[in-house]
C-alpha cells in the first residue's frame, strides 16, 4: 500500500494557469487568432464541446467561426469548403470537429486543412512529423496530456508507459509522442490477452478507451501514474472515467480525474496550437 497521499493531476487549475498566459500573449497581438470549427450534422455532444471551445475563446480574446453543415454533404463539397477556409488569410486555425458522419472519411477531410492551420494536430503531414520526431503541432489531447503531467514535474523520460486504447485521435498519437520523450512505450486494445498483466507494468498508465472503470486496484502497481482520458456520460447524466478512483487510491502515486483531468487541458491545448499556427503564418 502507498503510505503517500494521492496526487489528483488538477486539469482544471493547470488549464486555468495556462489561459491566463493565453490571454495575455493574445491580448498584446495586433489582431486575434481566428479559428474556424467545422460541424458536419448535428451531433449533441460535439455541440456541446464546440460550445465549450467558443466560451473559451471569447475568455482568451480569439476569435471563433462555427460552420455547420447538414450531415448529408458530399465529401467533395466539404473539402471544398476547407479549402477556402485554408486559402483565407483571416483564417489562422481551422479544426473538423468529430465523429463525422459514415458516408464521410475522415482523412479525406482532415488532410484537405492546410498543416500550417492544423491546430487539431490530425492532418497526415503533422502525425507524420509525430513519427519522425520532428513534432510541429501536436493533437491537442497529446499535447495536454504531456503538459499536464510536466506541470507536477513528472517526466517520461526512462519510464514504462502503458496506453491503452489505439484511436487515431488519441492513443496511437500518445504512444508515438511518448517515444519521442523517451519513453518505452506498450499499446494495449481490445483484442489484448490479460490486460492486468501488461497495466501492472506501467510506471505511467495512459487509459482511453471509454469503457468506465475498467481499471481497478488489480491493474496497476505500486506508485505508478494514471492519466484517465475516456469520458462515459451514463444514463443519469453521471460521468465517468476509465479509472475507479475509489479503487486505486492507495496505490497509485497520481491520478488525473474526470471530470477536470484530461478534458480542459485538451482544450487550452488547442488554443496554443492556435497561437502557435498564428505565429506561423505566411
Amino acid at each position: 500500500m502507498n503510505n503517500k497521499p494521492l496526487t489528483i493531476l488538477n486539469g482544471t487549475e493547470v488549464a486555468k494557469e495556462h489561459e491566463q498566459i493565453l490571454s495575455t500573449k493574445i491580448s498584446e497581438l495586433s489582431t486575434k487568432p481566428h479559428l474556424v470549427i467545422i460541424q458536419v450534422g448535428n451531433n449533441p455532444a460535439s455541440t456541446k464541446y464546440i460550445q465549450y471551445k467558443k466560451l473559451f475563446a471569447t475568455r482568451v480574446g480569439a476569435t471563433v467561426t462555427h460552420t455547420q453543415y447538414e450531415d448529408n454533404i458530399t465529401e467533395n463539397d466539404l473539402v471544398k469548403n476547407i479549402n477556402s477556409f485554408s486559402s483565407d488569410a483571416s483564417v489562422h486555425g481551422i479544426i473538423v470537429q468529430l465523429p463525422l458522419p459514415k458516408t464521410i472519411r475522415p482523412w479525406i477531410i482532415l488532410d484537405a486543412i492546410d498543416p500550417k492551420k492544423d491546430v487539431d494536430g490530425m492532418t497526415s503531414f503533422n502525425l507524420r512529423h509525430v513519427y519522425e520526431n520532428n513534432e510541429i503541432i501536436l493533437p491537442a489531447t497529446t499535447k495536454g496530456i504531456f503538459t499536464l503531467l510536466s506541470n507536477y514535474n513528472i517526466s517520461l523520460d526512462g519510464k514504462n508507459v502503458v496506453v491503452v486504447g489505439r484511436s487515431s485521435l488519441v492513443g496511437k498519437p500518445t504512444a508515438l509522442a511518448s517515444i519521442n520523450r523517451n519513453a518505452t512505450v506498450t499499446i494495449c486494445h481490445s483484442h489484448t490477452k490479460d490486460l492486468a498483466s501488461i497495466t501492472k507494468s506501467a510506471d505511467i498508465l495512459i487509459v482511453a478507451i471509454g469503457q468506465p472503470n475498467l481499471i481497478k486496484e488489480e491493474y496497476i502497481k505500486e506508485n505508478c501514474v494514471i492519466v484517465d482520458v475516456g469520458i462515459t456520460v451514463g444514463e443519469d447524466n453521471k460521468v465517468s472515467g476509465d479509472v475507479l478512483l475509489s479503487s486505486i487510491s492507495e496505490k497509485a502515486d497520481a491520478i488525473s480525474p474526470v471530470p477536470g483531468g484530461v478534458g480542459p487541458m485538451t482544450i487550452v491545448s488547442l488554443f496554443e496550437n492556435l497561437l502557435q499556427a498564428y505565429n506561423l503564418r505566411d
